[in-house]
């Protein structure tokens, strides 16, 4: 199986095994995780991060604010940057997806660990 071949199926699984646990949107679940890894980046990085169009993000984060999962703010140093925040609401069904997720692993080797932590730093490096 080639590398390719390999990305398309681990990119296919994970979705499919998210997607089990995710009980409203995924889309909206991974919103909330990237904000809660890189708060401290503008919403264009996030959105490289994400690899959505600005529109779809706007929709996304307007949906979320107005559900009291997150808090658009101007950045301090660039008036012109916004940054994303998770409010204590956001951080709760975040938490909760993440424990669903994690119980789902409890029996996960060291192994396991490992792979996930290898895959995600070389992706990291690449994107």
């Amino acid at each position: 199986m080639k590398n390719v071949d390999k990305i398309l199926e681990i990119e296919a699984l994970t979705e499919n095994l998210t997607k089990h646990f995710a009980k409203n949107n995924l889309l909206k679940i991974k919103v909330l995780y990237f904000i809660s890894q890189y708060e401290n980046l503008s919403v264009s990085m996030i959105i490289e991060k994400l690899g959505l169009k600005k529109s779809n993000f706007a929709l996304m984060t307007k949906e979320l604010e107005n559900e009291g999962f997150v808090v658009s703010k101007q950045g301090e140093i660039d008036k012109r940057c916004r940054l994303m925040t998770l409010t204590e609401k956001g951080k709760e069904e975040l938490a909760s997806f993440m424990s669903c997720l994690d119980s789902f692993f409890a029996d996960g080797s060291s192994e396991v660990e490992k792979a996930l932590g290898t895959i995600s730093s070389y992706l990291n490096k690449k994107i």
